[in-house]
């Protein structure tokens, strides 16, 4: 079976430390992105959204159960897929690059569909929805920037 990659780009007026803070907060995820809601099913190392923490977002009829398995502040966020999509080896990097008094924003996720031959539509479905929390990430993210 053949892994699937998506690469999404966007750009923010504000400094990696807002874009991150975001990212980091997983209550923020249905302010700014597609997602439902948000429950922390488990805290991680140091105590809620830290390293090994477990997040669940619900969208729809849609719950994807999570886990932080990298944390470098106003650098990246990194998350692997433990349940809710018939996926395995489904990691995502979140880099976020100081570019032109912002922040460049990357979402790069690798995955394998557990049923052979539909690894295209879960690289099409996920990265439309992908592109679409790139975008508005980089949006609120701004948006709190100017309210500042």
């Amino acid at each position: 079976m053949a892994k699937q990659e998506i690469d999404e780009k966007a750009w923010s007026p504000a400094a990696p430390e807002t874009v991150y803070a975001l990212l980091a907060d997983g209550a923020t995820w249905p302010t700014w992105s597609g997602i439902g809601s948000f429950d922390l099913r488990e805290e991680g190392d140091t105590g809620g959204e830290s390293l090994n923490a477990v997040r669940v977002f619900h969208t729809g009829r849609s719950t994807s159960v999570e886990r932080l398995v990298e944390l470098v502040p106003g650098r990246r966020l990194s998350y692997t897929l433990l349940d809710g999509l018939p996926l395995r080896d489904y990691r995502a990097d979140v880099d976020l690059t100081p570019k032109d008094g912002g922040t460049a924003i990357r979402w790069h996720s690798t995955l394998t569909a557990k049923r052979p031959g539909t690894g295209w539509l879960y690289r099409l479905v996920l990265g439309r929805f992908i592109r679409g929390c790139v975008r508005e990430l980089a949006e609120h993210a701004a948006s709190l920037r100017e309210a500042a």
